[in-house]
């Protein structure tokens, strides 16, 4: 089996209201207004073809079939104020 390491990298210009809050479990989140959540960490996305429409699974079986090769997690988050 071979190893398949992503890493993710991604910049936004964000409203001073949101926030990082820590899980229970102590993954980053988005905290937004009016008590809402926000995790950034990627879904895997498919298509019948590499050209076409990318989209989620409706295919629960498969989708857990591939989380489940996951080894591994690690994002990070920080919020920066601009300049």
């Amino acid at each position: 089996m071979k190893k398949l390491a992503v890493t993710m990298k991604l910049e936004m210009s964000i409203p001073d209201d949101w926030e990082l809050v820590k899980t229970s479990t102590g993954v980053d989140v988005i905290k937004l207004p009016n008590n809402q959540f926000l995790d950034l960490t990627f879904e895997p996305l498919f298509a019948a073809d590499p050209e076409d429409t990318w989209t989620s699974t409706d295919d629960d079986t498969f989708l857990n079939d591939v989380l489940d090769l996951v080894e591994s997690e690690e994002v990070t988050y920080e919020i920066r104020q601009d300049n």
